[in-house]
C-alpha cells in the first residue's frame, strides 16, 4: 500500500524561540535551519519578521540560505506585518506566507472586540493580500480548539476561495481531547468545499500533555502536515514534539503514513537544539530523553538483555542513540551486573558471580548508581570477596 506524505512543518525557531531564555542570534538560527533541513522537514517557519529588526534579518538569510525547503513566515491578519513577512522570504526558493486570525467567539469577544462576520472579512481580506507576494499562504484559524465547527468551515471555505493553500486548525491552549481534535478535522474534511484542493495542518500546544494524541488524531482524520517543535519547546507547556510524531507513524506502519524525516538524526538535532536554546531536556522525554533507552529494574534489564524487543519498541539505534543503557542500581539483578562486567571485559564464573553480587547489593544500597569505577574495584577486590562470601555461607 502507497504510504501518505504527511508534511513536517518545524516551528522551533518560531514558537519554539517564545519559550522565555530560548532566544536565538541569526547565526544560530542560521545553524539550526540547516541541520533542521538536513533532518528533512517539508518546511521551516523562521520566525515573525515584522517582530523585530533582528528576526527579520535572521528569516532574511535562513531564507536566502535554503535549498529545497519551503521557508515560511508568520504574520498577524495586518497589511505591515505581511509586508515585513514576504520582504524577509522573497529569496527563499519555495516561499510561505503563514498568515491569520484568531476564530474563537472568545478571541473574537474579547480579544478582537468585534464580529464574526467582520473577523471572517479580515481573514480574507489577510490572504488575498498574502497572495500579491507568494502562491503558498498558510491561514491559521487562531484557537479553532475552541472555534465552533460550523463557523470555522465558513472561515475555511473563505479563505481557500481566496486562494490560501494550506489551512492551519491549531489547538492554541491545548484544550482539545483527541476524540474532539480529530473530530473537528473530520468535520472540517466533509463540510469545506474546496477541501480537497488545499493541505489541512495542525498545531497543537501541550497544556494538558495531549499535543502529540491530538495531532496524530487530525492526521487520521485528514490533516497532512503536522506543525511541531524539537523537543516539544513553545508557549507554556509546549508544542507538539517532533520527535514523538515522526516516531508514532514509524513504528505503526499499518496507519499509511510517511514523514520522510532521518530519524537517525532524531538525538543529535534533540542535543544541538538543547544547547543552543539552553533548555535542558527532561530526562524521562519519550524518544529523545537520557533515559529513553535505559533500564534499572532487575526484571527490565533481564529481558532487555535477552531480547531487546522485550520491552523496547524502538531500536534505539533508528533515534541516533548508539544502544540500550543498563543502569546499575539496588534494583538490578545477577544478570545485569554480569552484562555490564562482560562488556568490560571481565568473564566470570556462577560462584563469582554470587559473591560479587552479594557486596554489590551492599554498595548499591550505599549510593543510587554502580558506576563503572565502582564495578572495576570490585573486581580488583574479587579474591577478598570470593572469601567473604565462602565464609558467610
Amino acid at each position: 500500500m502507497e504510504k501518505s506524505k504527511i508534511q513536517i512543518f518545524d516551528t522551533t525557531l518560531r514558537d519554539g524561540e517564545q519559550v522565555p531564555g530560548c532566544k536565538l542570534n541569526k547565526e544560530q538560527k542560521l545553524r539550526l535551519a540547516r541541520t533542521l533541513e538536513e533532518l528533512g522537514v517539508d518546511v521551516i517557519e523562521a520566525g515573525f519578521p515584522i517582530s523585530s529588526p533582528g528576526d527579520f534579518d535572521a528569516v532574511s538569510a535562513i531564507s536566502a540560505a535554503a535549498g529545497d525547503v519551503t521557508i515560511c513566515a508568520l504574520s498577524r491578519s495586518v497589511e505591515r506585518d505581511i509586508d515585513a513577512a514576504a520582504g524577509a522570504i522573497k529569496k527563499a526558493r519555495k516561499p510561505r506566507i503563514h498568515t491569520g486570525i484568531g476564530t474563537s467567539d472568545s478571541h473574537i469577544k474579547y480579544k478582537f472586540n468585534t464580529t464574526r462576520e467582520a473577523v471572517l472579512e479580515r481573514a480574507v481580506a489577510a490572504v488575498k493580500y498574502a497572495k500579491r507576494y507568494v502562491e503558498d499562504v498558510e491561514f491559521y484559524a487562531e484557537d479553532a480548539g475552541r472555534t465552533d465547527n460550523e463557523y470555522l468551515a465558513r472561515v475555511c471555505e473563505a479563505v481557500i476561495k481566496a486562494g490560501a493553500t494550506v489551512l492551519n486548525i491549531p489547538d492554541t491552549t491545548g484544550y482539545c481531547l483527541p476524540s474532539e481534535y480529530g473530530a473537528k478535522i473530520k468535520y472540517l474534511v466533509d463540510h469545506v468545499r474546496g477541501v480537497e484542493n488545499v493541505t489541512i495542518s495542525t498545531h497543537c500546544h501541550n497544556d494538558l500533555g495531549l499535543a502529540t494524541a491530538n495531532s496524530i488524531e487530525g492526521v487520521i482524520n485528514g490533516a497532512r502536515q503536522i506543525e511541531c517543535t524539537i523537543n516539544g519547546l513553545g508557549e507554556r507547556a509546549g508544542n507538539t514534539s517532533l520527535e514523538e510524531c515522526v516516531m508514532v507513524i514509524r513504528q505503526h506502519p499499518y496507519l499509511g503514513f510517511d514523514t520522510g524525516i532521518n530519524t537517525r538524526l532524531l538525538n543529535p538535532v534533540s542535543r544541538l537544539v538543547s544547547e543552543e536554546m539552553g533548555m535542558p531536556v527532561q530526562p524521562n522525554k519519550a524518544i529523545v530523553g537520557s533515559n529513553a533507552f535505559a533500564h534499572s529494574s532487575g526484571i527490565h534489564q533481564d529481558g532487555v538483555i535477552k531480547k531487546r524487543e522485550t520491552y523496547e519498541i524502538i531500536d534505539p539505534m533508528e533515534v541516533g542513540v548508539d544502544k540500550s543503557s543498563i543502569i546499575l542500581t539496588a534494583r538490578s539483578g545477577r544478570a545485569a551486573l554480569a552484562y555490564r562486567l562482560k562488556e568490560l571485559g571481565h568473564q566470570i564464573t556462577k560462584l563469582e558471580l554470587d559473591a560479587l553480587y552479594d557486596r554489590f547489593l551492599e554498595i548499591a544500597d550505599i549510593q543510587k548508581e554502580v558506576i563503572d569505577d565502582d564495578l572495576q574495584r570490585l573486581i580488583e577486590s574479587k579474591e577478598a570477596v570470593i572469601a567473604a562470601f565462602t565464609d558467610k555461607n
